[in-house]
């Protein structure tokens, strides 16, 4: 017990250090460093409740991808490939459309692709029906426009993406109206991050890896986007992805995420970054683990594009096994960094052909387990209606009037059913706390008789970490919607939490601590 608790204390020492030493005791946001605080159980720290964008960022996020929109696949959006288009890339279709349409006309094309689509009914949908809380939208270096074209294979397309910049700007703005967060995707990197033509070119080849010029060029976007989130032009973006789909044991890919989270934490060290696991869950986590320093909280990106092949029960039946590769990589800052993952995609949603006579199974429509929801940022599906002319069995759309796709439960609350369970939760706010913390204090005291704690804290953090909860489930219904939300990504949440505190003196462990059961209290209450 006394080597637990040396260990936790010198743990927090060094995560506090580490967090002082990039920028000072606010931690994400940026904020002037902090004086110690007092140790007197009378002077808690008051970090305010989370901002409307924390808990676009932070909840547990249900949505889909919108691809094929700034980044072109031709199985997708077969309608924008001229029949002289020489592959299936976003290049292959510009550089058709120009030969055949000239600049003008290719442009209108294009723009008229990138209003259209999404409709406001489509944003409706996703709000009313599916109860989706975020989208990832794939762009490309190109996206950014002309100067980032140049050098590239793009630069002799570059004409037609004057205006793409501008209406990305929109899509996010529509989408933040509907109470809808964007993660923005750079899904098409300068080379390939994969030998794929959703990489914008159709090489076959993955050259972004080791390329000086393509990685000095990605951060120059990076460092645009970032502007552009932080000076408020684009309210509502959850995040910057800096790559998709990285193929396996990409060539100094680490280094690169590294330089990437700096980029972005020069600008806006608030901003959540994503990254690819590369087909290595387990390895992208132990990286984020020991990450120990300060900036941007970073989530990892893992796909499973096997589900195709596999039948519903086989899936479900993976899921245990995937997640415990979180197992020992999450619940505790005080003696190891963060990690957290978002799965962006769920594939086989449609049953195999069954023999005739015989019903599809319903295991497809049960929704996400229960272990996954605790552990992963959230799901986004596929797409949102997808498949080449018409045949759309992989869209979301189609797949959640089939009911394959169920929203978590606490998504679709009425807002009064919110408001009862809000009331009920503040009703037994004390009760709850004061059990916590007696609990607390008392099983430590007696495994370690004279040993001394600051059992304050863990009631400071458990105060918190209710608010918190409360804020996030409330947060609908306060805009006039209805559905609750709940904290989804709970690790990297805990740690800019931790980061505005300041130094505890060693006793963050049981700060941290209070907080994650605040935060469990909570939930129970409302169920969820």
């Amino acid at each position: 017990m006394k080597k637990f608790l040396n260990k936790a204390k010198d743990s927090y020492k060094e995560f506090q250090d580490n967090q002082h030493q990039s920028g000072g005791g606010g931690g994400f946001g940026g904020a002037p460093s902090q004086q110690p605080i007092s140790q007197q159980p009378n002077q808690p720290v008051d970090l305010g409740p989370p901002a409307p964008n924390d808990v676009l960022r932070y909840r547990y996020h249900h949505g889909t991808n919108l691809g094929s929109i700034f980044v072109l696949e031709k199985w997708l959006h077969g309608s924008m490939f001229p029949a002289s288009s020489k592959g299936g890339s976003e290049l292959d279709a510009a550089t058709a459309s120009l030969s055949e349409l000239g600049l003008d006309a290719t442009r209108s094309k294009f723009e008229a692709h990138w209003a259209n689509a999404v409709s406001d009914s489509d944003f409706s949908w996703l709000v009313n029906e599916a109860r989706c809380t975020s989208i990832r939208l794939p762009i490309g270096y190109f996206t950014l426009g002309p100067d980032y074209c140049k050098g590239t294979p793009f630069e002799k397309v570059s004409g037609v993406y004057v205006n793409a910049w501008a209406a990305v700007r929109t899509l996010v703005a529509r989408a933040r109206a509907h109470g809808i967060g964007v993660l923005i995707d750079l899904h098409a990197l300068p080379g390939g991050a994969n030998t794929d033509a959703h990489s914008g070119c159709a090489t076959g080849k993955a050259e972004f890896w080791g390329s000086r010029s393509n990685v000095s060029l990605v951060k120059k976007v990076l460092s645009t986007i970032a502007g552009e989130v932080r000076s408020g032009g684009m309210d509502g973006v959850v995040g910057i992805q800096v790559v998709n789909e990285a193929v396996w044991e990409a060539k100094h890919m680490y280094d690169f995420y590294e330089q990437a989270v700096q980029t972005i934490g020069s600008v806006d060290a608030s901003i959540p970054v994503y990254i690819s696991d590369a087909w290595n869950l387990n390895k992208a986590l132990e990286w984020c683990n020991g990450r120990r320093g300060g900036g941007n909280p970073v989530v990892v990106d893992t796909h499973n594009d096997k589900d195709r092949s596999q039948a519903p029960q086989e899936i479900i039946g993976r899921i245990g096994s995937q997640l415990s590769e979180l197992d020992g990589k999450v619940g505790s800052l005080c003696d190891r960094g963060e990690a957290q993952e978002l799965r962006p995609r769920r594939q086989n949603l449609e049953p195999r052909p069954t023999p005739r006579k015989r019903q599809p199974s319903n295991a497809i429509r049960t929704g996400p387990k229960p272990e996954m929801a605790a552990t992963s940022r959230g799901l986004l599906f596929l797409d949102l209606q997808n498949g080449l002319d018409g045949r759309r069995r992989m869209g979301l759309r189609r797949a959640n009037q089939k009911g394959n796709i169920p929203a978590p439960s606490y998504l679709c609350l009425p807002a009064h059913e919110v408001r009862n369970r809000l009331q009920a939760a503040n009703e037994r706010r004390g009760e709850l706390g004061e059990g916590a913390k007696r609990g607390h204090a008392g099983y430590w005291d007696s495994a370690s008789p004279g040993k001394h704690f600051e059992h304050w804290r863990y009631g400071e953090g458990w105060e918190l970490g209710y608010s918190d909860a409360m804020k996030f489930f409330g947060f609908r219904v306060d805009a006039g919607g209805e559905g609750g939300d709940r904290i989804g990504c709970l690790e990297i949440w805990v740690k800019r939490r931790l980061g505005g505190v300041g130094h505890m003196g060693g006793f963050g462990w049981e700060w941290e601590q209070g907080f994650r059961a605040g935060v469990r209290a909570f939930e129970e209450v409302v169920g969820i």
